[in-house]
């Protein structure tokens, strides 16, 4: 089976505080996301969300269920959000298959017993995004591209932060449970996201980084707004926010990333802002 999966705990803001860069990295960086010809997985313990990469190239490679989830199926008691940041791939549920551009999601519902990942042109293969959350029922399945999103154009160049986000798999465009998840692209010039920044208790978040040229870096910033720390991330690395930390990042040039959310509020508006003024 080629799929590899890690565990990580939940960890107390008191706790966090005292953490070196090392320990900060280990429990909420996550690298080696996309690997070519594997799925890897992060099982964590913030909403039991699962994050997931696949790239498959001369194979295609089946989503399986893994000790942790003492299920017979993935899909058992789960939904799960997907987003092609690679080459065009299909993605079959119980036979039914789905061909994703760059940039598309689909959503799928509980229930769905056999899930493959593939790519069109093993040249350009698929690079498969993906998240995973408990879900009390099955919605159906659909697949969102950039057209069919809810978009808002926010910030400005003057303020480093004009960007474009498209809400994909949000409660104002398909059913689900709790799993919430779109993609924002900052404009040439801004290298800003989510500022103001936020936090809400209500739900954890993970930002997944593509995009991001060559020799150039994501700092991310994290913690309490009024206890901050950060954590330089590369292309296609990801970092788990816990329901307490802000979540926002500055690049040394623009990129694009995929905020995932889950918890007990589906409310894209759902947040405690903080201004960058109040920030420590």
């Amino acid at each position: 089976m080629e799929i590899n999966y890690q565990e990580r705990f939940a960890v107390h803001h008191e706790d966090f505080r005292h953490y070196t860069t090392e320990s900060i990295r280990d429990h909420f960086l996550i690298t080696n996301l996309m690997q070519q010809g594997r799925i890897q997985l992060i099982y964590t313990h913030y909403d039991r969300m699962i994050v997931g990469g696949a790239i498959p190239v001369g194979k295609s490679l089946q989503l399986e269920p893994f000790d942790l989830l003492k299920s017979s199926y993935f899909l058992e008691r789960r939904e799960l959000g997907i987003i092609n940041v690679g080459g065009t791939g299909k993605v079959s549920a119980d036979n039914q298959v789905y061909t994703l551009q760059n940039k598309e999601a689909l959503y799928l519902g509980r229930g769905n017993k056999k899930v493959i990942f593939e790519s069109v042109d093993a040249g350009k293969p698929a690079h498969f995004y993906f998240n995973s959350a408990p879900a009390h029922t099955a919605y159906p399945n659909r697949q969102v591209t950039l057209a069919e999103a809810e978009i808002s154009d926010l910030g400005s160049l003057e303020t480093s932060n004009a960007r474009r986000i498209n809400k994909l798999l949000v409660n104002t465009v398909i059913q689900t449970c709790q799993l919430q998840m779109g993609l924002t692209e900052l404009k040439s010039g801004s290298v800003w996201n989510t500022m103001p920044c936020h936090t809400h208790s209500r739900r954890m978040e993970v930002y997944f980084y593509f995009e991001v040229p060559e020799n150039q870096a994501v700092c991310h910033f994290m913690g309490q707004p009024h206890e901050t720390r950060h954590i330089w991330v590369n292309n296609e690395q990801a970092v788990l926010s816990p329901p307490w930390s802000i979540h926002a990042a500055a690049g040394t040039s623009n990129y694009c990333f995929i905020w995932s959310m889950a918890g007990e509020n589906l409310e894209y508006s759902d947040m405690d802002v903080y201004q960058p003024n109040e920030l420590k």
